[in-house]
């Protein structure tokens, strides 16, 4: 079951991936890669054990309400990575999980427990607790 959890989960090899297409209205945030790269920057200063959500990230860098493209840029990463990108989660204290993601989703979950950020069997996390708040942190 797609959602939850499940060691013993198999992925079959005929499932389609469909990759949604480009939203026109953010492309003047996206144009030159520059949007990439802010992206970037501004995950690698969230510290160990902590944790943002793709909108912080979006609203840090002046991009409000361009969540979604910084999930983009962080799926356009090379694997492995030094910019700590497992560390960014949807807005509910998930990990936005997807065959699409072509099992980084799992990547993640690993790398959030071997930083001592629980990960309930539905990818769920205490976002409350872990979320980074950058003005409290400083140096951040």
């Amino acid at each position: 079951m797609l959602g939850v959890w499940d060691d013993n989960q198999e992925v079959s090899a005929s499932v389609a991936i469909q990759i949604p297409p480009k939203d026109p209205s953010v492309e003047p945030y996206v144009s030159g890669g520059m949007f990439d790269q802010r992206v970037w920057n501004q995950v690698a200063r969230i510290p160990h054990g902590r944790l943002a959500t793709y909108g912080q990230i979006a609203d840090l860098i002046g991009a409000f309400g361009c969540a979604r493209q910084v999930g983009w840029a962080l799926r356009r990463l090379k694997l492995p990575s030094t910019v700590p990108w497992h560390r960014v989660v949807n807005a509910q204290g998930r990990i936005s999980m997807s065959l699409s993601r072509e099992g980084s989703d799992w990547i993640q979950r690993d790398l959030l427990l071997a930083e001592g950020i629980p990960v309930d069997a539905e990818g769920r996390l205490p976002l409350r607790q872990f979320l980074w708040h950058p003005d409290a942190h400083a140096g951040d």
